[in-house]
């Protein structure tokens, strides 16, 4: 069978980390004996310049017919109009509707030769190995408005679907790894979270009794994040809560720089991309990351086509060049972006099939 990945590269370096990333995957395919197929498509600012449109239908329809999506990044000054009708983010938000994604995934892992990148104190690092599970569909985001001069509004809505089926992602992937489940919420003053609270429990109790499972507000959550990040293992979450935790993360990790995401539906191929942005002031430079893309490609390699192996393999390889300095300035090395899909491609050789 063929595998075909959709390769969206996006505006700023998003053309440059993907094409590593792609350069990585293609030596990974050959050797293991998987046909992949990659196919590019326009998304965001590109796709406005070249169509008017930042999502074309002929994207989103490949997306759909996919076995999975990677994606660089959108937007930049040249669009960056507030007041524009037509903007790149408009792009993403409706390739993730149209994909019908509705939980996003942040691992954070530390590396040990990340931890002067970190702003934590070493001793805070040890063992910080977590996951943000984030919801997407709802929440204040979404929710009805209503702007003026004087007063504006967004609504902060949820339905218990919504909320259970995210959870029940979160569970699953509570048992894959520690066993432990924190919800973070702020019921002790939002209903949303309140139903958030009452639902998770419930769940919990009656389908994960084998989990430890606990409640945090969101304050306390933002606290021990920078305190005792050890302590998480799977953290769940609404959409706003999550947006801002998970930037958070980032931060305890050292660099936006390695740090992938998966956004994830119930049933057909998954979004995958690093969590950083188009980053337009190095574009075109050799000077972009493109380590958190490809590890956002072994999250699609473990996720969407179950090739767990091949995954792990690509993590060994770019952690060995972690280890090595074989990196971008951002995190301490002297490569540029393809130099280090070069020296990700050599640890994959010398790893052999």
């Amino acid at each position: 069978m063929t595998v075909r990945l959709v390769a969206l590269p996006g505006d700023g370096i998003g053309p440059e980390v993907v094409d590593a990333t792609v350069e990585v995957l293609t030596t990974l395919a050959g050797d293991a004996g998987l046909d992949l197929s990659i196919d590019r498509h326009l998304i965001g600012g590109a796709a406005i310049d070249e169509t008017g449109d930042p999502l074309p239908d002929a994207t989103l329809n490949a997306c759909i017919k996919s076995h999975g999506v990677l994606l660089g990044a959108v937007g930049g000054p040249k669009w960056d109009d507030p007041a524009a009708t037509v903007r790149p983010e408009q792009g993403l938000l409706r390739l993730r509707q149209g994909m019908e994604v509705f939980a996003n995934l942040r691992p954070t892992k530390m590396e040990p030769a990340l931890a002067d990148a970190s702003p934590l104190k070493p001793d805070r690092l040890e063992g910080v190995d977590l996951l943000v599970v984030r919801e997407l569909t709802g929440g204040i985001y979404f929710g009805e408005k209503t702007e003026g001069t004087q007063e504006a509004s967004d609504l902060c809505s949820y339905h218990a679907g919504e909320i259970e089926r995210v959870v029940r992602l979160a569970g699953d992937l509570a048992r894959q790894r520690r066993g432990h489940l924190t919800l973070v919420d702020k019921a002790n003053v939002l209903a949303t979270s309140r139903l958030w609270r009452s639902l998770t429990t419930a769940i919990v109790g009656d389908e994960y009794p084998d989990l430890t499972f606990d409640t945090m507000l969101v304050d306390a959550a933002a606290m021990t994040l920078v305190t005792r990040p050890a302590f998480f293992d799977v953290m769940v979450t609404e959409n706003m809560f999550g947006d801002i935790l998970t930037d958070e993360t980032a931060a305890v990790a050292g660099s936006l720089g390695v740090l992938p995401s998966a956004s994830l539906a119930a049933d057909g191929p998954g979004l995958y991309e690093p969590i950083h942005g188009s980053a337009p002031d190095i574009a075109g430079q050799g000077k972009a990351n493109p380590m958190g893309t490809m590890l956002s490609a072994a999250l699609w390699l473990e996720r969407d086509i179950q090739r767990a192996n091949l995954a792990e393999r690509l993590r060994t390889a770019v952690s060995r060049c972690i280890a090595s300095k074989q990196t971008t300035a951002d995190i301490g090395g002297a490569l540029s972006t393809s130099e280090v899909a070069s020296a990700v491609r050599q640890q994959l050789e010398q790893t052999g099939g």
